[in-house]
């Protein structure tokens, strides 16, 4: 048998379709919702230890640094050392006062170059020094939200797994509804319920009000609703509205009050008057 063609249906049998594809949604919201704020706990945490990974790659490379800098630092001095020997070797062997004087401030030179070199390498020892204390609180800190993050997980696929099978079934259910919805309505069926807050697209009448944001219908235009004959929308939320009667909503007749003894005085006094 050959599919009908979504814009075949009725207007009645097109509000069905969407109603009943709203209710099979609000179903697989309410799956969800038994998740609560697991799933975003859980990539709060992948990002916070994303984070932490890309400190500690940062501490190390910067630990790394110091060090080169360090090796520098005593390879300048060897070389100070070095110069600073043959410097005074040299004097032994000097001419005249003028060879004497520059020998000498070349080796008052090196000798502050090593007192600075001994400086900066004193810093960057330091550096290190602070730096692995760094590296050590990042790392307990990224095993323990590795920990946590290993519980939340497990956590949360157990709720998954409680309700994945009957999530599934809700989502080829709302696929083969919506193959019956054209796709125009269907577009902004789901815009509307995008946008919505409780993500009600559809909603039915409640009490002479729309059953989204309650504000209330005019007579006429209810009648319009129950009539079937086209798709209506709130002027005020812009939601989808049926009758109750199409959403499969019973509504309870207002119990008649009975007189109370004022009353069925009054009433008397009222015939007595009139004969």
């Amino acid at each position: 048998m050959a599919k009908k063609n979504p814009e075949d249906y009725t207007v009645e049998e097109k509000l069905k379709n969407l109603y009943s594809l709203q209710a099979t949604l609000t179903s697989i919201d309410e799956k969800r919702a038994l998740r609560g704020e697991l799933p975003l706990e859980v990539q709060d945490i992948e990002d916070e230890l994303e984070g932490l990974k890309i400190r500690q790659e940062k501490i190390a490379t910067e630990i790394q640094d110091y060090k080169k800098a360090i090796a520098i630092r005593e390879a300048e001095i060897e070389e100070a050392r070095a110069l600073t020997d043959r410097y005074k070797t040299q004097l032994n062997d000097v001419k005249n006062n003028r060879e004497y004087d520059t020998l000498t401030k070349e080796i008052e030179f090196q000798d502050l170059q090593i007192q600075l070199c001994d400086k900066k390498i004193k810093e960057a020892e330091k550096k290190i020094v602070e730096r692995t204390e760094d590296l050590q609180k990042t790392r307990k800190n990224i095993e323990d939200k590795d920990a946590i993050l290993e519980e939340k997980k497990n956590e949360l696929e157990e709720i998954i797994d409680e309700t994945r099978a009957e999530e599934d079934k809700l989502k080829i259910k709302a696929k083969d509804l919506e193959a019956k919805i054209e796709s125009r309505l269907l577009s902004s069926f789901l815009r509307i319920r995008k946008n919505a807050r409780n993500g009600l697209g559809v909603v039915y009448v409640q009490r002479d009000a729309c059953g989204g944001c309650y504000s209330k219908i005019p007579p006429q235009r209810q009648l319009d609703i129950k009539m079937h004959k086209k798709v209506i929308v709130c002027e005020y939320c812009g939601r989808i509205l049926v009758d109750p009667e199409l959403a499969g909503v019973k509504i309870k007749a207002p119990e008649e009050k009975k007189p109370t003894r004022k009353t069925r005085a009054t009433r008397k006094r009222k015939t007595e008057e009139e004969e």
